[in-house]
């Protein structure tokens, strides 16, 4: 009887272990070969070693300045959409009229994705008709910021679009917001704490879970940051000035503008081996927290 439930369970899961093989765990140990190689597409897939990953790290400078790019998008965007998303889903939380309607209509960014709302975002960041200029203009600001056009503001515009995502990801907050004892607010209210203070001592410490996790994935998913860039820069050149060459946008200029897959290849191993990196230094970090806090108590 336990074999035939174990061949019958193997069955079930067998076309997503077969797509599993073929489709990521194939092209993953592939992309790891191809990585020690001078893989082109065409002709040439020639073992070169360690020769790839040495020119990245001691020779190529826009591996370093899309490294740079990278990491300046994440530290400021990861951070500003788990505040964005938390604080909306606060909102949304609480009990008041219209409550449905309001869910959905902040849940539209999460539908309405592509190159559509990428070209809105460029015509709303327009230096000279724009919306966003328009009003600083109203407000009594001279010269606005050029936005796309300035190596200087190229950066923050795409926090600043980056918020439209983090807006729709309120729903997993929302989750983890009605997971929270009601009692938990009943006692900080009769002992005075202000909503403020209830959101800091009871709130934030409960969703601390659901914080940790959206770090991590936030974390993942600024790394692979490049779409968003392809469309906005200069050609997907990574203008002005290299300001917008992120890492995902350059891998992509490697593999498919330049057809260096097997240097594309060692790119996206790095990144790999950074994002574990971070997950890792993030889960020993939690760890500690929790037992601080434990010993506090």
């Amino acid at each position: 009887m336990r074999r035939k439930e174990a061949i019958t369970g193997y069955l079930f899961i067998m076309p997503w272990l077969l797509g599993f093989i073929l489709f990521t765990a194939g092209p993953m140990l592939f992309s790891l070969y191809a990585s020690f190689t001078n893989y082109d597409v065409t002709s040439r897939f020639d073992w070169v070693g360690l020769e790839n990953y040495r020119r990245l790290l001691f020779d190529d400078p826009f591996f370093w300045l899309s490294l740079k790019n990278t990491a300046y998008y994440a530290v400021f965007a990861v951070p500003l959409g788990i505040a964005t998303g938390l604080i909306i889903a606060v909102l949304l939380n609480q009990q008041v009229p219209g409550q449905r309607v309001f869910r959905t209509i902040f849940f539209l960014p999460k539908v309405l994705t592509g190159v559509a709302v990428l070209l809105l975002w460029l015509w709303v960041f327009n230096p000279n008709f724009g919306p966003i200029n328009v009003f600083l203009r109203f407000l009594g600001v001279e010269n606005p910021p050029l936005w796309f056009s300035d190596p200087n503001w190229s950066k923050p515009a795409l926090i600043i679009m980056s918020m439209w995502g983090a807006a729709g990801g309120y729903i997993i907050y929302l989750a983890g917001l009605q997971g929270i004892p009601k009692h938990l607010y009943e006692a900080a209210a009769i002992d005075g704490a202000s909503p403020f203070r209830q959101f800091l001592a009871i709130t934030v410490p409960m969703m601390s879970p659901t914080i940790f996790f959206k770090l991590i994935v936030g974390f993942s998913g600024a790394m692979q940051f490049w779409e968003s860039v392809l469309i906005v820069s200069e050609g997907g050149q990574g203008g002005p000035s290299y300001s917008t060459l992120f890492y995902g946008l350059y891998m992509w200029q490697e593999a498919f503008g330049r057809y260096r897959m097997g240097y594309a290849s060692a790119m996206a191993w790095i990144l790999l081996l950074i994002t574990l990196a971070f997950t890792v230094i993030q889960l020993n970090l939690s760890k500690r927290w929790v037992h601080y806090e434990g010993d506090s108590r």
